[in-house]
């Protein structure tokens, strides 16, 4: 076919495009991993057009037939992608007329490539978002088993990294369940708001044909069409609410990447791992490092960059379609790769964590961390005010602290040098895993309440 290594436009544009703006302005090699969606899009719209008679029967057919055999090729990896067709929308284009010749002419009619391109982003976004969300389920599902063997692991809490109160462990590692849960729901929200196609609202204004947008929204698995060409091309909020819901999502996960790498740490010695997910050092033997957690907390920073990143290219962008659109794809591509194996690399550290119980029960013993408990049964018991009896404990941890006890063993009569109207009933309340489980109010820390929620979590999650 004559001219058929020229650009659609060559007609119009005298001379080469230049070879540094070709290299700079194509997209092919980041946007052929739209080539699954530009099929099925250009396959439903040509379907629409041969249900509409706005092209015959005989030449659709063959342009579908025809985008078959290249989705079998780019499938067998034996397509070659140019450079100089700029994109993916053009390379399939191209090719189709390799395969079927002119008719492959009829595809792009009542379509235009900014209506194309985010039809196919669109339909990206949607399907790469429920495979984050299969991907945080899993991370939550190993967070309820993890949870289920330490209910009654008491452990110290924290508030500024200073002992604060005993807590379940179980309780700890259930609040990131809690942080996930919001995580997919921000994903199921962008979800439902790019759920309307674009497809038909040509370069900007809509066009003349007697197109069926119903019919293509339909079969592309979108609701609706879009209510506004305008928008429909310029739209790109759905991309910012991916990269959004990533860095929340990987945030939340470098939060307990961080908790771990605090955990596990010769300091702390509350949490190890398995060594598949550690690693040693070049030059000390001794070394077992807890890279995966560093790389997890780390890679947070991307996640935050490409959010940053889009925000700043649409800032300032008149309506509709400009060629600063481009890179959107890229940054979300790298948001997703770069979240999905943060998930990856969290379900395995989750995988293949440990306890150290005794650990973490004498830690919770230290820090006098059950003084507020002390001050609540002054309240209960003594009808005191809070404020009483906080300086009533007060005065119990400056006395323990200088004999260098824990409150665990003060001694009834110690205490009563404190306060007199005590009796041996109050020991109890030293005793931290009686103070993790009387922490019994709606979403507290206490075994009872930790079980009915990982009941609860596990039907949800099912």
């Amino acid at each position: 076919m004559k001219n058929k290594n020229k650009t659609v436009w060559s007609k119009r544009l005298k001379g080469k495009p230049s070879k540094s703006f070709q290299r700079i302005g194509s997209s092919i090699n980041v946007d052929k991993r739209l080539y699954k969606q530009d099929i099925f899009a250009s396959t439903v719209h040509t379907q629409m057009l041969i249900k509409q008679k706005i092209i015959p029967s005989s030449e659709g057919k063959k342009i579908i037939n025809g985008l078959k055999k290249i989705k079998s090729q780019i499938d067998k990896g034996k397509f070659i992608f140019h450079e100089k067709y700029e994109d993916i929308h053009l390379n399939i284009e191209k090719k189709l007329f390799d395969i079927i010749g002119l008719s492959a002419g009829f595809m792009h009619t009542a379509r235009s490539r900014n209506d194309q391109v985010v039809t196919d982003f669109k339909l990206w976004v949607k399907e790469s978002s429920k495979d984050i969300l299969k991907d945080i389920t899993s991370v939550m599902k190993i967070l309820i088993k993890k949870a289920e063997q330490n209910t009654d692991t008491v452990m110290p809490g924290f508030t500024h990294l200073k002992n604060a109160q005993p807590i379940s462990f179980a309780h700890y590692l259930l609040a990131y369940y809690e942080m996930l849960n919001r995580d997919k729901k921000r994903f199921h929200n962008n979800l439902d708001l790019l759920d309307e196609s674009p497809l038909g609202s040509a370069a900007l204004s809509g066009t003349s044909y007697k197109i069926d947008r119903n019919y293509t929204s339909k079969k592309l698995g979108f609701k609706k069409p879009t209510n506004n060409s305008i928008d429909s091309v310029s739209d790109r909020d759905f991309a910012i609410d991916f990269l959004y819901a990533a860095a929340v999502c990987a945030m939340h996960l470098s939060r307990l990447a961080e908790d771990f790498i605090i955990l596990n740490s010769d300091a702390f010695k509350l949490i190890y791992f398995n060594d598949t997910v550690l690693t040693g050092s070049s030059i000390m033997p001794q070394k077992k490092n807890p890279d995966p957690a560093e790389l997890i907390r780390g890679r947070v920073g991307i996640n935050y960059g490409k959010l940053n990143s889009i925000l700043t290219i649409m800032k300032g962008l008149p309506m509709s379609y400009f060629k600063d659109l481009q890179d959107d794809k890229a940054l979300v591509f790298e948001g997703y790769d770069t979240l999905k194996d943060t998930l990856t690399m969290s379900l395995e550290l989750i995988k293949n964590l440990k306890i150290s119980k005794e650990r973490m029960y004498k830690m919770a013993n230290e820090g006098f961390t059950t003084a507020t408990d002390f001050a609540d049964y002054l309240v209960k018991e003594k009808n005191l005010t809070f404020r009483e009896s906080y300086g009533i404990s007060s005065q119990l941890v400056n006395f323990a602290e200088k004999k260098g006890e824990t409150l665990n063993n003060i001694s009834i009569d110690e205490l009563k040098k404190i306060y007199k109207n005590l009796d041996k009933s109050v020991l109890k309340i030293f005793d931290v895993n009686n103070s993790m489980n009387s922490k019994n109010s709606y979403g507290g820390t206490s075994s009872t309440n930790v079980k009915k929620m990982i009941k609860k979590y596990k039907k949800d999650t099912r």
